[in-house]
Order: structure tokens, then C-alpha cells, then sequence
């Protein structure tokens, strides 16, 4: 259940602040690795799962201050676009693709 506390409008402490994504959030994992380590297949399977993290991660700490996040939110939508472009390449080429 979502939490009824409404967002802050206040800019977070300077020193609260999470650290600016790391470039890695931007490159998805391998999907290939990503599918085959799980016990069944899934459609929940996500090789841009830590750029997700952060960016929840973001929300907590600056109290759903969407605005303080957006940094987080360009990486995690930068690393599913690859990671669609990656799969429609291997679709394409007629590589196996899981």
C-alpha cells in the first residue's frame, strides 16, 4: 500500500542529497545472463533493475521530491531504451534471445 504522506515541496539538505547516478546506471545488463539466472522465465526479469533501485532509492531519501530525482529517472529511461534497442538488434539479426 502506497504511503499517504504527500510529497515534500522543500529542497532536501544539501547534505541529504544522494549522490548523481554513476554512468554504469545508464548501460543495462546483459539480458541474456539476466533470463538465464532465474529459475523460471519471467517477465519481471530487469537488466536495468539497479538504475531502478537507485532511482526509488532517490524518492526515499529526498521524500518524493520528484524534481531532486530526475537525474536518476534520465539514467534508468537511457538504460531500458538500450536495453529494447539491444533485443530488437538481436531479434532482427536472428540471434537467440534468451
Amino acid at each position: 500500500m502506497a504511503s499517504q504522506v504527500p510529497p515534500s515541496k522543500n529542497p532536501t539538505p544539501y547534505a541529504s542529497r544522494p549522490l548523481p547516478p554513476s554512468p554504469a546506471l545508464e548501460q543495462p545488463e546483459d539480458y541474456k545472463n539476466t533470463f538465464r539466472g532465474r529459475m523460471s522465465a519471467s517477465k519481471f526479469a530487469d537488466p536495468c533493475e539497479a538504475a531502478s533501485k537507485a532511482s526509488l532509492e532517490c524518492l526515499e531519501r529526498t521524500h518524493y521530491n520528484r524534481d531532486e530525482c530526475t537525474d536518476f529517472f534520465r539514467a534508468y529511461r537511457e538504460c531500458k531504451g538500450k536495453w529494447i534497442a539491444q533485443r530488437k538488434e538481436d531479434r532482427m539479426s536472428g540471434r537467440d534471445t534468451v
